[in-house]
């Protein structure tokens, strides 16, 4: 069981970097997104949430249940698509 659910988690966060990614490129290039970067930063975070949520209800997978090591390694992922995109919206 633990082997199944640490390869959709990881089929997850793939999916989510990936998409994280493609929306702030998207946001860049977008003049609909021409606003201060804290605040493309901060959409950026919400939809990451919320992508993870959404992701994870498809799987059947509620957030609150998992292991705390999963958890962490979320949130490192988290950190490290965001350290990866930050200096795209350096002013």
């Amino acid at each position: 069981m633990r082997l199944s659910i640490d390869k959709t988690i990881n089929s997850i966060l793939d999916k989510l970097d990936y998409s994280i990614s493609e929306l702030a490129k998207g946001a860049l290039e977008s003049s609909e997104f021409q606003i201060e970067s804290n605040e493309v930063n901060f959409f950026l975070l919400n939809q990451y949430d919320i992508r993870l949520q959404n992701l994870l209800k498809s799987q059947d997978i509620d957030i609150h249940y998992l292991e705390s090591g999963i958890k962490n390694r979320i949130i490192q992922r988290k950190q490290k698509i965001f350290e990866e995109i930050a200096p795209l919206f350096q002013d």
